[in-house]
């Protein structure tokens, strides 16, 4: 089936991005997907267990991919182990003019300009409602990334509406305050403006979501300096928020990108972005010591780059422009060669590889200084 894919390719991209993924929704929503991926259990090794949630292995599809939750079931079908939602907001929008959306093979990137186009919380709702009433529901765990509508200037009143809508139907929310798209949200990660949101947001899950509230997620960018870090680190451990996603696309333009393709506007996602997220990730973990949870996600093209994030910290990882490049089967190919992975290292179970590089760093430090005094 990857090799159809690799044939099929060349075909697809000859269409626009925008209208590739169009029709690549619209044929998940009609396809047979439990046959064109059988799926095994999955591999006890690979099933983690965060926020009193199950996931039954740690590859998710981003948000992003599908914006409008049309499709849900067939990504679960189609072996990932969560799937996020969204992002939603409020009102429908149309998003930003197009083209919006730029591909570049040689580079395995995208540059995304798309400025929150959904068709809405009710349309959301109301298909969440159909996945959900489905016997039985798809194992793996159901993600909603919330934002807020581009004409909004209390951003509160559209994250805490959401919430109120959305929250009991979620097996955990997801905060999108970094998307370059949206004019000034980006603002939302400065530490004043962080607190206030994220205050508003916590009070309205409680009185919304009672005793068994969904997780709280914040999804940052990549482009935040390092004292920017550090004051969100702070505020997200202060208000005890349960996770944070890293990262989402970024503005910065490697220096070997072809011209055209860089001078876009819009944030840039695919292999170029693989290592500066593996980084904020790395960075994260150390300044949280791991205490808060960190889905990675940036550049997730194979097991390899997966792995990486897993080392860095990440406890869970997404794709999304990986499979535009490697193709539908990507979550089956990246479970099966993370096995391999542990393997080689010497692990039994995923947990024991998270931060991984963390720990070996410590050891080498301690058995220098040992060897110092000795």
């Amino acid at each position: 089936m990857t090799d159809l894919y690799n044939l099929a390719k060349p075909f697809l991209f000859l269409l626009s991005p925008e209208t590739a993924h169009k029709l690549t929704i619209a044929g998940l929503r009609i396809a047979p997907t439990k046959l064109l991926f059988p799926q095994k259990p999955d591999n006890p090794a690979l099933k983690m267990r965060l926020w009193d949630r199950t996931f039954p292995n740690p590859v998710g599809i981003a948000a992003g991919f599908d914006k409008n939750a049309e499709a849900v079931g067939k990504l679960f079908d189609m072996g990932f182990g969560f799937v996020e939602a969204g992002t939603v907001t409020i009102k429908p929008q149309i998003g930003n003019p197009k083209p919006r959306i730029f591909r570049c093979p040689k580079h395995r990137a995208v540059i995304n300009r798309m400025g929150f186009p959904n068709l809405g919380v009710a349309k959301f709702k109301s298909n969440l409602e159909k996945f959900l009433s489905r016997k039985p529901r798809p194992n793996g765990v159901l993600g909603l990334n919330i934002g807020m509508n581009k004409d909004q200037t209390d951003p509160a009143k559209d994250y805490t509406s959401l919430i109120r809508t959305l929250a009991p139907m979620a097996d955990y929310l997801t905060i999108n305050i970094s998307s370059p798209n949206t004019p000034g949200l980006r603002n939302l990660q400065e530490k004043g403006p962080l607190t206030e949101l994220l205050t508003a947001v916590l009070a309205e899950r409680k009185t919304s979501c009672g005793i068994n509230p969904p997780p709280v997620l914040v999804k940052l960018a990549p482009d935040l300096s390092d004292e920017q870090l550090k004051d969100i680190a702070g505020v997200l451990t202060d208000l005890k928020i349960d996770g944070v996603i890293l990262t989402n696309t970024t503005l910065a333009r490697p220096a070997d990108l072809p011209q055209n393709f860089a001078n876009e506007k819009g944030g840039l996602s695919g292999a170029p972005l693989t290592d500066k997220a593996t980084e904020m990730i790395r960075k994260f973990y150390a300044m949280t010591g791991g205490q808060i949870p960190i889905i990675g996600v940036g550049g997730i093209c194979n097991a390899v780059d997966a792995y990486a994030k897993i080392r860095a910290g990440a406890s869970l990882i997404q794709v999304y422009s990986g499979m535009v490049y490697e193709g539908p089967y990507i979550a089956c190919k990246i479970k099966k060669s993370l096995l391999e992975l542990l393997k080689k290292d010497g692990f039994t179970h995923m947990e024991q590889a998270i931060g991984a590089d963390h720990k070996m760093m410590q050891t080498t430090s301690t058995e220098e200084a040992y060897a110092r005094s000795a």
